[in-house]
């Protein structure tokens, strides 16, 4: 197939170099007034990443769904195409798992960080190692590329286009009948509920989220709320 990503309606692309990268690079689009459904791309030997620029409509915590919704998106996007016995999970804060181990992540910035605002836009970014690179396959078993979990035959352009597909149709989906089937979905591919971690420099369980995302993390005394908004990266 072309290496040139093939879009649905409403998205289109801009490939960069390699030494660009694109979440950095569809930032400062979004910034000078880029159209929404702009997918900034990069797809090398080891390495896939990709941005997404949308212009939410909604205060920026409502938006903030837009970060594990893309990530649901590429969950739906490998398993179209991978082996079925991959297994992708969603770590609260944008990293992705591939088969227990952490392989990539998505990442977000908006043009503000008022968590009640309307954003001129947000940035959602994906990154996906292809291949172990600087040491052996189960060297770090913490940490894993996609080509090292048997998923060497997934074309790096088709699983780009796939995202892109995937996500569009559950941005749509969202949009019409809210987000309580994307609610079921991420919980289902959630990693580390019920489980005692640390986040936000507060230790406890993690039990869940509310309807904008949040982390509901619970200690010996009561029940904190962490905002999605929390992880947005700051522009430098």
């Amino acid at each position: 197939m072309s290496d040139v990503p093939a879009f649905p309606p409403l998205m289109s692309g801009h490939p960069v170099d390699a030494g660009i990268d694109p979440f950095e690079k569809a930032c400062a689009m979004a910034a000078l007034g880029c159209d929404a459904g702009l997918i900034v791309h990069n797809i090398a030997a080891n390495r896939l990443a990709a941005a997404l620029v949308m212009a939410p409509e909604v205060p920026l915590e409502q938006a903030m769904a837009m970060l594990p919704l893309c990530g649901v998106g590429f969950q739906n996007a490998l398993g179209a195409l991978g082996p079925p016995e991959v297994a992708v999970h969603l770590e609260w804060a944008g990293g992705l798992r591939v088969n227990g181990a952490s392989c990539g992540r998505m990442r977000a910035m908006a043009s503000t960080s008022d968590a009640t605002a309307l954003p001129d836009w947000l940035v959602v970014g994906l990154e996906v190692p292809l291949l172990s690179v600087g040491h052996a396959p189960g060297e770090r078993p913490d940490e894993t590329a996609l080509y090292d979990e048997g998923c060497a035959d997934v074309d790096a352009t088709e699983l780009l286009e796939a995202w892109a597909r995937h996500t569009l149709a559950w941005i749509t989906r969202w949009e019409e009948d809210g987000p309580r089937a994307l609610h079921t979905d991420w919980r289902g591919l959630a990693h580390g509920i019920g489980e005692d971690i640390t986040c936000s420099g507060r230790t406890g369980t993690f039990l869940g989220v509310d309807e904008n995302f949040g982390m509901l993390l619970r200690d010996d005394t009561k029940t904190h709320l962490i905002p999605l908004s929390s992880v947005l990266e700051k522009s430098s």
